[in-house]
């Protein structure tokens, strides 16, 4: 167990201090990963980098959805005729 712990400290460590500006999903998704990696034979590690890159992926992915449904959702102003 304390070995997974020093695992999951790595992870973060190395999670936050490689793009903090672009980490978004990605500390959720090395959590979820580290455990996951954890529990399947000792590979916590390679669960935590897995896990971030799945969380960035899926963070964009939705941030960019959500930008196309209010561009959808804006109306467009009337053409002005001259």
């Amino acid at each position: 167990m304390r070995r997974f712990a020093i695992s999951l400290v790595t992870a973060f460590a190395v999670a936050a201090s490689a793009a903090p500006a672009g980490a978004a999903g990605c500390l959720k998704g090395a959590a979820v990963g580290a455990v996951a990696g954890h529990y399947a034979h000792h590979h916590a590690i390679l669960g935590a980098i897995a896990g971030c890159a799945i969380g960035h992926h899926l963070a964009h992915k939705a941030k960019e959805q959500k930008a196309a449904q209010q561009a959808q959702a804006k109306p467009n102003p009337p053409a002005r005729q001259p």
